[in-house]
């Protein structure tokens, strides 16, 4: 309850016979000028402003808020509820395990430990399409998902029962913005406080980057690691300075032949040049009406990919209709309507907001689009992409230059037709067909199926193609294109590729109705896309893997081929490890790229086969109108789907109804688990304070170049037998099948330890030319290469501390919680870079590590650092007498593993504890301990 009320904002709303308590934004002088999202932020402090905390100072710094000054006043965001999933959900749930058993042994209520925001959780992210091109696929997926995740599971269903306020939304429901989206998302939200019901913006912060895509149903929420979230969960406000809000003028209509996907990519990349990180992103204008709320939320969703905090859309009638479509009561979009239009949250095109940068894009402009071959931010016209993927093969591939020029000159000869064995298609091996894609001939590789067909591979052939993440299967448009698409194309006797593993991953069920009742379910299972679950599969690398033979070709040839996939993350090593180059493309060009087979190719030019007719079929002979996309969309889906889909969301099925459930306040490890383990966080802790103290001699694990993600420190992907994670599980009797991937033993930090720096695509600088989680262990003679793992164990019996050197952007991506915690528990106490993406350096902060950037202009580079260096930073212990310095005195000093002649560096390094909140955490030892004590 709200303790102070500073500007008598208290008043009550009456809805039809419902009479609700409101803080009102109009109360505060300068309001008016604010854009939609720091209105939004306006009224959460007015409801929890308590004079500590939350003071009135803050509340009047938000109503004069000056747009172009650089963001400096803290305020604490209390936002409505949490919302998690399971990769970065299960680490939250041990934690909060592990801290009731940590309040037993501090002397307290082990049921003192709750979510005191609602916390929702939706399994989604440990299904593996594993199998695929067949009926059962589905089916078997989810059977193998239970069998790999019985441990996990049976430990959230305890969550479920042990925590007050606590939902589990079981698996092969959806994906979890989707079901945030169509479900979960009230906009207006409301709960008793001290007997009176009140009403006020639906907020969140979830543990997963693209909670944003909840922004474009005006609900404010971002992602956050899951130690914030945990501290949300708590009840611990999240600590924020008052952002820049960048405008975003959309004007103009979408062109016939352009998706949802295409003005994304566009406003993805446009972002990305202005430079948006830390700020809100706000759309605004007439353009705005004309945005359907599917694409609103793609737009959306991809908020961490440009690098925003939010992207947030207002509330209208747009808004109001899909509440109602998905299946919202008219109770509650009698309130959403009267709520934002008394708190001037109702989007009023004629009224052109303040914010502090501008930025516009007409609609009509965007041409068809794909990004690639690593991250969401390369975009390429799709007129264009043949020859950018030649350009950019030459990084992926050993190929001959002269072809390479030569294929630019467009000389390049193409290759014969791609041969296949006459082969009944029944019993075809992965639905093999004949192709006559071009293939460059930099380094064929016949391959030979165990059915007795064959084909040629080559660099770039695609070897997934995946309609995956809820970026793209929330949006109608693209899916009922892609479903068109593909009846086109088979009509016309098109087929997929043989070599291409074909998935469709819905991001929830309402998708597999409204295909069906669209009668286009055959025709895309005709290409090979049956569903192969309901969850985020290939985008958050759950592809699975490739035929065997298929991948030993790859493997054996050191083939650059490649994934199209419609979700949103296509950074390298993180789709499959067979697959160098990944490519982000909206669902019906997914489709496509499966019929031609390769990146080799124009679409403008090149047939992708020949069809029943006997003529070349070419992409615009099968792409769908426009006209008839927006029918099918009005024809084929109801609000009747989303209330028979979501009317038993937290059942599951009878595989979930029958787990057995362990029951009690506290938790019973197992101590032979694999999956779930009580991690360390709390050993030895006490109520007293230890005093924080500078770093001597720290040595360096890794030194990186710039956009090192969170994918590329934080354990993803499958389990390789010859890594430390691989040799652990050995140990423990775990058979190489069973080893799973690295998100679904998230719950065992031993696991999670010895994945940390382990991506096959990290590049450590202090190695030349390795790529892998590999170091030098400046603890043995000669500093020889060894795992990351092992030289931190090593570091670590010496009592020797770790540094991390690295450049621009470090930290951006998702997978945060562990980016964090294996960073920490591998003994690293700092991390020197350029600059930080948001997220990361305040979870470095809540697990205890320095983050520091380099002097402006500076790099470890330019500043002499090797990395062979014992490092000292001086200056930490002003925390404990409660001031942050600006910056901490480093001292770099030679070694023996140093080259002769080497001198002593000194710099002054900026410390990037930027709130008075975050210096508490740090003092605490983190978060966790700050909280754990707070609530003891």
């Amino acid at each position: 309850m709200s303790a102070v009320n500073s500007f008598n904002s208290k008043d009550t709303l009456t809805v039809g016979s419902t009479d609700y308590e409101v803080f009102r934004i109009d109360s505060v002088a300068g309001h008016e000028k604010l854009p939609f999202s720091l209105k939004v932020l306006l009224e959460n402090l007015l409801r929890t402003e308590d004079g500590a905390n939350v003071t009135k100072s803050q509340i009047e710094a938000l109503g004069s808020w000056v747009p172009e000054s650089e963001p400096d006043t803290e305020i604490q965001f209390s936002p409505a509820r949490v919302v998690m999933q399971d990769f970065t959900g299960v680490p939250c749930i041990v934690d909060l395990a592990t801290m009731r058993e940590a309040v037993v042994d501090l002397g307290g209520d082990p049921k003192k430990i709750n979510p005191l925001s609602p916390a929702e959780m939706v399994i989604d992210h440990s299904v593996i399409a594993d199998l695929f091109g067949s009926e059962n696929a589905l089916e078997r997926n989810v059977e193998l998902e239970y069998e790999r995740n019985g441990e996990r599971y049976q430990f959230l269903r305890w969550g479920q029962t042990a925590f007050d306020d606590f939902k589990v939304v079981p698996p092969g429901t959806g994906i979890v913005h989707q079901v945030n989206i169509e479900y979960l998302a009230q906009v207006t939200f409301t709960r008793t406080i001290g007997g009176a019901l009140r009403a006020y913006p639906d907020t969140c912060v979830g543990t997963d980057s693209h909670t944003t895509m909840v922004n474009g149903l005006g609900v404010l929420g971002w992602g956050v690691g899951g130690i914030e979230a945990e501290a949300a969960m708590l009840g611990q406000p999240v600590s924020m300075l008052i952002p820049k809000v960048v405008g975003f003028k959309l004007s103009g209509a979408i062109p016939t032949g352009v998706t949802a996907t295409d003005v994304v990519l566009t406003i993805t990349q446009m972002l990305r040049k202005h430079g948006v990180v830390g700020k809100f992103v706000e759309f605004y204008g007439e353009g705005v009406a004309q945005v359907p709320l599917a694409n609103r939320a793609t737009i959306g969703n991809m908020s961490p990919e440009f690098g925003s905090t939010a992207a947030m859309f207002p509330i209208d009638d747009v808004t109001l209709e899909y509440l109602r479509l998905t299946g919202r009561s008219e109770e509650q979009v009698a309130l959403v309507e009267q709520y934002s239009k008394l708190q001037k949250l109702w989007h009023d095109a004629s009224v052109e907001p303040v914010f502090s940068e501008y930025i516009e894009l007409d609609l009509a402009t965007v041409v068809p689009s794909i990004a690639g071959p690593k991250r969401p931010q390369d975009r390429v016209e799709l007129s264009r992409a043949k020859d950018q993927f030649i350009l950019d093969l030459d990084a992926y591939a050993s190929a001959d230059h002269s072809l390479v020029d030569e294929a630019l000159e467009g000389t390049f000869p193409a290759s014969d037709p791609i041969g296949l064995t006459p082969q009944d298609e029944e019993t075809a091996h992965a639905h093999v067909h004949t192709s006559h894609a071009p293939s460059t001939v930099t380094n064929p590789a016949r391959v030979s199926l165990d059915d007795g067909t064959g084909f040629t591979l080559d660099h770039g052939a695609v070897a997934i193609a995946a309609i995956t993440s809820c970026t793209n299967t929330s949006n109608p448009s693209v899916m009922l294109a892609a479903g068109l698409l593909a009846r086109n194309a088979s009509k016309k006797g098109l087929k997929s590729k043989p070599w291409v593993k074909t998935t469709l991953a819905p991001g929830s069920k309402v998708v597999t109705d409204y295909y069906a009742k669209a009668g286009l379910t055959e025709y895309l299972e005709d290409l090979g896309f049956y569903t192969v679950g309901y969850g985020c599969t290939t985008c958050i690398g759950n592809s699975g893997p490739l035929l065997d033979e298929i991948s030993a070709a790859v493997n054996d040839n050191d083939l650059a081929v490649t994934a199209v996939l419609s979700g949103n993350r296509n950074f390298e090593g993180r789709i499959n490890p067979d697959v160098k180059m990944n490519y982000l493309a909206s669902p019906p060009l997914v489709i496509a790229y499966a019929l031609a087979g390769s990146m080799n190719f124009d679409f403008d030019k090149d047939a992708l086969g020949t069809g029943l007719d006997g003529e070349d079929v070419y992409l615009k002979d099968i792409w769908p109108d426009a006209s008839e996309v927006q029918s099918t969309i009005d024809s084929s889906i109801d609000t009747e789907m989303f209330n028979h889909e979501y009317s038993g969301v937290f059942d599951g099925d009878e595989r979930w109804q029958n787990l057995p459930t362990p029951v009690g306040a506290t938790f019973e490890w197992d101590a032979e688990s694999t999956y779930v383990r009580k991690p360390p966080y709390f050993d030895g802790m006490t109520m007293e304070l230890t005093p924080v103290t500078s770093i001597v001699g720290a040595r360096v694990l890794a030194k990186l170049g710039d956009s090192v993600t969170t994918d590329h420190i934080s354990p993803a992907g499958n389990i390789k037998a010859d890594s430390p994670a691989g040799k652990y599980l050995d140990e423990h009797g775990v058979a190489r099948k069973d080893y799973n991937s690295y998100g679904s033993r998230r719950g065992n930090h031993e696991i999670m330890i010895r994945g940390t720096f382990a991506n096959i695509r990290l590049k450590n600088q202090l190695l030349d030319g390795v790529e892998g989680g590999y170091t030098r262990d400046f603890t043995q003679d000669g500093a020889p290469q060894s795992f990351i793992y092992d030289a931190s164990q090593n570091y670590q019996a010496q009592g020797t501390p770790l540094v991390i050197l690295g450049g621009k952007e470090y930290g951006s991506g998702s997978s945060r919680d562990w980016a964090a915690k294996g960073t920490s528990l591998l003994g690293v106490k700092a991390v020197i870079t350029e600059s930080f993406e948001r997220i990361h350096r305040s979870n470095l902060i809540g697990m205890g590590v320095l983050p520091l950037q380099f002097p402006a202009g500076e790099t470890w580079e330019s500043l002499g650092l090797d990395g062979t260096e014992s490092i000292s930073i001086s200056g930490v212990e002003e925390l404990n007498e409660g001031r942050t310095p600006k910056t901490l005195h480093v001292v770099a000093e030679p070694t023996a593993n140093s080259a002769a002649g080497k001198q002593t560096i000194e710099f002054d390094a900026v410390l990037r504890i930027d709130t008075p909140g975050e210096a508490d955490y740090y003092r605490n030892g983190g978060i966790l301990q700050y909280v754990l004590r707070s609530l003891v």
